[in-house]
This record gives C-alpha cells, sequence and structure tokens, in this order.
C-alpha cells in the first residue's frame, strides 16, 4: 500500500538486522554463497549477482518498534518486517488475498519468467510470492517505505527465487513516462493490493494504473472495500477497464479484480 504520509527517516538498521546501514544486503550475499563460492541456487549464480549488484540500497525507516510476522504461501515460509507506524510497514487483508490467489492458480497465470509490476508494494508480501512463483517483479512505493520493502524482498527471496526482485520509487502520476518509459518497461502482470482506501490521490492512482497497461498486459487489484469512495473508484475502474470479478472473500470484505484497459 502506498502511503501518502511523510516519516522521518534516520539512517539506522532495525531489529536483528546488522547496524551498519545496509549490511544486512551484504550478509544475505554471504549467506547465499555455496561452498563452490557462487552465490545463489545452482546455474543461477550469475544471474543474481548481476541482481545483488544492480539493487540500491535503501535504508529502512527507523520506527520505534517492528514486529516479525509469519506468512507461509507457495510452500515457502515468509517472514515479513512490519510496523503498525506506518501504512506502507503492514500487510493489509487485500495483500493475503492476492497472494492466495496466485498461489492457487499457478497453472492459469503462468508466473514463471512474467515481468511483473507491483504498485504500492508496501512490506512486500505480494512480490515475494509472485518472485516465488517465478515471475520477474519490481516492486514500487513511496521513498521512506523502500527501505523496510527491500529488506523483506531480499531476505526472502534470495535462496528460493529465480529472479530477485527490483525496488524502485513510484509516486502515482508523476515523471511516470521519465522514470518508466514505454519503449523500455512492459509488465505482463500489474498488481496491486489495498491502494485504494480513504486518501486524496485515487485520480493519480487510476492514471498511473493505466499508463502501465500495455496491450497484453493484465491488472490484477484486491482491495478491501470499506467507504464509499472505493466503489466510486471502482465505477471509473470500470469505465477504462474491462472489469471481471475474480474472487470474493467475505470475512475480510476483499474483492479481487481483473482489469484489461480498454482501447480505442
Amino acid at each position: 500500500m502506498d502511503v501518502y504520509m511523510s516519516s522521518k527517516q534516520q539512517p539506522q538498521s532495525l531489529g536483528e538486522a546488522p547496524r551498519t546501514p545496509c549490511s544486512w544486503l551484504e550478509a544475505e550475499k554471504k549467506g547465499a554463497l555455496q561452498k563452490d563460492g557462487t552465490e545463489g541456487p545452482p546455474g543461477d549464480s550469475s544471474k543474481i549477482k548481476l541482481s545483488l549488484q544492480s539493487h540500491q540500497r535503501f535504508v529502512p525507516t527507523n520506527y520505534a518498534s517492528y514486529t516479525q510476522e509469519n506468512y507461509l504461501y507457495a510452500g515457502k515460509k515468509i517472514v515479513i518486517q512490519e510496523s503498525i507506524e506506518s501504512y506502507g510497514a503492514v500487510v493489509w487483508p487485500g495483500a493475503t488475498a492476492l497472494c492466495q490467489y496466485l498461489e492457487e492458480h499457478t497453472e492459469d497465470l503462468n508466473l514463471q519468467d512474467t515481468k511483473i509490476l507491483e504498485i504500492g508494494a508496501g512490506p512486500g508480501l505480494v512480490s515475494i510470492v509472485a518472485s516465488i512463483l517465478g515471475a520477474q517483479v519490481t516492486a514500487t512505493d513511496l521513498p521512506d517505505v523502500l527501505g523496510n520493502l527491500q529488506y523483506n524482498l531480499v531476505t526472502n527471496t534470495l535462496k528460493c527465487a529465480a529472479h530477485l526482485p527490483d525496488v524502485k520509487e513510484l509516486v502515482w502520476g508523476e515523471d511516470l513516462e521519465h522514470n518508466f518509459p514505454k519503449s523500455t518497461f512492459y509488465y505482463d502482470y500489474i498488481l496491486a493490493s489495498d491502494v485504494v482506501y480513504h486518501h486524496y490521490f485515487l485520480d493519480k492512482l487510476l492514471t498511473t494504473m493505466v499508463y502501465f497497461c500495455q496491450p497484453g498486459t493484465v491488472l490484477l487489484w484486491a482491495n478491501k472495500f470499506r467507504f464509499s469512495t472505493d466503489y466510486e473508484f471502482l465505477d471509473k475502474f470500470k469505465q477504462v477497464f474491462d472489469t471481471t470479478l475474480l474472487a470474493e472473500f467475505p470475512e475480510s470484505s476483499v474483492k479481487l479484480f481483473k482489469g484489461i484497459l480498454k482501447w480505442d
């Protein structure tokens, strides 16, 4: 979930992570070394090495408290560092619903080697699950979220995903062509969960969704519907996307939609 509330960033590592800024990434790299001196899974060492080298090293925001929450998807135990001090550092119901759908429909979606962009990735659970299922994932959010997001992505995918997820800053509706030129960036899937809630950036969110959808792109959007404005956004969404309700989760009031951009 993108968070449109600024929070002070302090360059300190958190929890049980090493105190040297970003040294957790170095620790993970060392932890991935095999006996033969290569990195990552056998046969894929050069790919993961290049991915690590190309990663920006974002520093996690220094919130007063973090918790370690455990999830199980795609046959893997996933440990997410969360903090209730930021909307963008918490796993919301739409994320768990989308993860459940991804793991239960692997044959239909065929995520292996597909290119995925997640809008408002938050602490990264959805991007982690998509990566474990074989996708090449770019996880995006606002700057103050990226440190914790990258920490969770690397620690949960380094040894069990063919493609290490990338992390990029994305402010909805701003500098899209400059930062993600369509001539260079194409995505098979756009993923979004609980990005629609009570904030003032819904029009920019819709603009961003439309921008990233090119011919052949499938948008999967899971959301807990809380307010009348959520349904107003859904009405606008249906005006520009051919929309299919894929699943409902009554216990959490989450609906999952597939959107295909309408082309004139």
